[in-house]
């Protein structure tokens, strides 16, 4: 997964995911942000429609709802209608009548006989019928029209008050062990909460858009058109559609778009993706691939090959051409660095080999006066820090001129050889440098310099033993006086004062050796 997590194709392809994704969340919110405003359009034209639907059943009984409506809210405490009514109103018709025949026999109700001209009960028999029938109207709009909810709204004299003449919401009243609908509810309806609903019966038309209804029915749109019969307006018409209703309409049309235009999106990534593929991915994935064997090879053959597979006039095959061009490039320069290497290594070599002789002793192969003058500077530069801790031990060899003038030159260098073996051996943890002819200093160093005192007595002893020797020749029973010095931070300022003060010493020691130098 972390191969294919790295590839080029792979973060393409989460690069156009998030673009899909990012153009299905957008388009999808435009969408549904558009079906919100076309499908409340339309369930707003739906809902007059049910409106107008209704307000054409109630012009239609004209006077006779008016003289309805006037009754019902002057005497619905006479009107009881049981609470179980499913909506069949023609046992109230029939019940009224027949009372009406009984009562003006041969006569026509609305021709010969107005609702005025009827008996109390008559007008009682007659409003339970109509508020019957209104209400099985009522409720056929909505479920014929698809609505939740539809009503009749009077207003009171009292403001902001309404009274819900005819209501789908069946609330209870008990009388005498019977339970019936209690009709006709004033509720205070505060302008703030229903201000389309004033708003149509102030202006006296339908205002744009609904109030907003959390009831027996959930959450609904509310709109309303105002009732005019013969010019004098009588009450609202209230029709409500359920939001959920209309949400899960909108949503629904949404997810369709959305599945449609992410399919596409999709449809149209891969087919990019696979173009970007077979197009520049392919090919950059030869030169990775060239490269990479290259570098493990070291094989310049391979320029050939890429220059072979740059096809095109992209960016792809300039820069295919140009790798080619530098891996020739770098073999060329490997190759002449590599020359530069071998004779630098070798100039490199000789200069080492001619340090080491400029700092050697060519006749006892220890360190000369020149590595002696390097050490001290090196010593100086600690004194001045602040943390130097040494000695020096100047030993110089006795009576190299007379063996020089008796026996010659070569048995004087063999006395030198012999002492410097010795001091070597002696003073094996510091370095020994030959500083002149017959003399050598010692720059004493880690035990050495702690033990100075008794490599100064073995040192003197191994000369006392060879001198004992007397079948040895005179040059190999070598004698040397020595002297010592520590440097001392209150008294020394480098590393000469310590050397003079080792030097008198030696020479001292000299003198009491009675080997004065000449």
């Amino acid at each position: 997964m972390g191969k294919h997590a790295e590839s080029l194709l792979f973060k393409f392809g989460i690069i156009f995911l998030i673009f899909t994704v990012v153009m299905l969340v957008l388009s999808g919110n435009a969408t549904y942000y558009s079906q919100s405003r076309s499908y409340m359009q339309e369930r707003e034209e739906a809902c007059q429609q049910v409106a107008s639907f209704l307000e054409e059943y109630l012009l239609a009984d004209g006077e006779n709802f008016v003289s309805f409506q006037d009754y019902f809210m002057n005497h619905r405490d006479r009107m009881f209608i049981r609470h179980d009514f499913e909506g069949d109103w023609r046992p109230a018709r029939d019940e009224f009548y027949s009372k009406f025949s009984q009562r003006f026999p041969g006569k026509v109700f609305g021709k010969d006989v107005s609702f005025y001209d009827m008996p109390e009960e008559l007008q009682t028999a007659y409003s339970v019928y109509m508020w019957e029938f209104y209400i099985y109207t009522f409720e056929k709009a909505c479920n014929d029209f698809g609505m939740k909810y539809t009503c009749y709204l009077v207003p009171i004299d009292k403001p902001l008050y309404m009274t819900w003449m005819l209501d789908l919401i069946r609330d209870e009243k008990e009388l005498d062990g019977v339970t019936y609908i209690d009709l006709g509810a004033t509720v205070e309806e505060p302008r703030e909460l229903h201000q389309r609903m004033w708003e149509a019966w102030e202006t006296g038309k339908r205002p744009q858009g609904y109030d907003t209804y959390d009831n027996e029915y959930g959450r609904t749109y509310a709109f309303y058109t105002p009732l005019y019969i013969n010019g004098t307006k009588t009450g609202l018409i209230g029709v409500e559609v359920e939001i959920d209703k209309v949400n899960k309409a909108i949503l629904r049309n949404t997810l369709i778009q959305m599945a449609r235009i992410g399919a596409t999106l999709v449809l149209c990534v891969v087919l990019l993706l696979f173009y970007i593929y077979r197009r520049y991915i392919f090919k950059l994935e030869h030169l990775e691939r060239s490269v990479k064997i290259y570098a493990q090879k070291k094989d310049a053959s391979i320029a050939m090959e890429i220059e072979r597979k740059a096809s095109g006039k992209d960016e792809i095959a300039t820069l295919s051409l140009q790798v080619a061009s530098m891996i020739m490039e770098i073999e060329n320069y490997v190759k002449s660095l590599f020359e530069t290497t071998k004779a630098l290594q070798t100039s490199q070599e000789q200069a080492e080999m001619m340090s080491e002789l400029a700092i050697k002793d060519a006749l006892t192969g220890i360190r000369n006066k020149t590595a002696y003058d390097r050490e001290t500077g090196k010593l100086d530069s600690q004194i001045a820090g602040g943390n130097a801790e040494f000695g020096i031990a100047m030993i110089d060899l006795n009576y190299l001129k007379r063996i020089n003038d008796n026996f010659g030159h070569e048995k004087g260098n063999i006395s030198i050889k012999k002492l410097c073996k010795i001091t070597c051996n002696i003073f094996k943890h510091s370095p020994v440098f030959r500083i002149g002819g017959d003399e050598f200093v010692v720059i004493l160093k880690n035990s050495d310099y702690a033990n100075i005192d008794s490599l100064v007595s073995e040192f003197n002893r191994q000369l006392k033993e060879l001198a004992s020797h007397d079948e040895l020749p005179q040059w190999e029973r070598v004698s040397a006086a020595i002297g010592t010095a520590f440097y001392n931070k209150d008294i020394d300022e480098n590393v000469e004062a310590v050397f003079r003060r080792a030097d008198k010493i030696m020479y001292e020691n000299k003198k009491a050796m009675k080997a004065v130098r000449e």
